[in-house]
């Protein structure tokens, strides 16, 4: 068990250590969380109760819709590329070959490749969270915290998947995927991130259902906004489960294949 733990923590330790070294960058992160959520209080402002009649299975406010949206978005962004990247950089240091002539398991190896980037995407949320409930108003008192963490861990396997599968191509390609342009592009487009998706054309709507941040980001904003019960908020929950269900293996199977194709070739440390 401490050796379980004792891998993903260096893995963590390591990222913190390098994310850390560029001090200035790290700051500015936290000055651009403030300043993208001022950008969209004040558009709020302009909107006042313009689009309200779709807003209002939210509570009706534009700016905890979007706050909320713009705050959990990040860990699509995280779960695609973190994992690449890490693969990437491994490739490139030499630290990836080495790292898969240890014991170090396949599962282990992805699971921790992205570990610090959800930690630190999850304090970011926080961050988003208590700036819009302590200085701009947003009320999220009768908030489901408990629904609104399932929904979380939910979308984390469902949005890690799809990384996995980023990461298998850089494996395979040595190049940037189109899977991850074309899904991170589609998602900010149907998923409902700036809009409620019941604004989109009927055939649209129907294409955002295929996609698991539109259960993501409602189910979100109903558990934080309105409160809403587990009972509630099963239409996006069942939808996410049965997604993780499914390309979680697929993708952690893709992986396996994209390494054991790699050491056939050769071309494990190639980039």
């Amino acid at each position: 068990m401490a050796l379980f733990i004792e891998k993903p923590l260096a893995f963590v330790w390591r990222d913190f250590i390098n994310e850390t070294s560029y001090k200035f960058s790290f700051l500015l992160q936290f000055f651009g969380i403030f300043i993208s959520t001022l950008i969209f209080f004040f558009l709020s402002k302009l909107l006042g109760d313009t689009g309200a009649s779709y807003l209002k299975p939210y509570g009706g406010n534009y700016f905890s819709f979007v706050l909320i949206g713009i705050a959990f978005y990040s860990y699509l962004g995280i779960s695609i590329h973190s994992i690449s990247k890490s693969i990437r950089e491994g490739q490139m240091f030499g630290t990836l070959e080495a790292l898969l002539v240890t014991q170090t398991g396949i599962p282990t190896i992805i699971i921790s490749s992205s570990l610090y980037s959800f930690i630190w995407a999850s304090f970011r949320v926080a961050v988003y969270l208590l700036l819009g409930g302590l200085v701009f108003g947003v009320n999220m008192g009768n908030a489901n915290l408990v629904g609104a963490l399932l929904i979380l861990i939910l979308t984390i396997l469902s949005f890690g998947s799809l990384g996995i599968i980023s990461a298998s191509f850089i494996m395979i390609f040595k190049r940037g995927d189109p899977v991850s342009r074309f899904f991170t592009g589609i998602s900010t487009l149907l998923g409902g991130l700036y809009y409620p998706v019941s604004v989109l054309p009927e055939w649209l709507q129907n294409l955002s259902y295929l996609l698991p941040i539109t259960y993501s980001l409602e189910g979100m904003r109903l558990a934080l906004l309105k409160g809403y019960s587990l009972s509630m908020l099963m239409p996006n929950i069942a939808p996410l489960v049965i997604f993780s269900v499914i390309m979680l293996p697929i993708s952690i199977m893709a992986f396996g294949y994209a390494i054991k194709r790699a050491k056939i070739e050769g071309t494990l440390t190639h980039y």
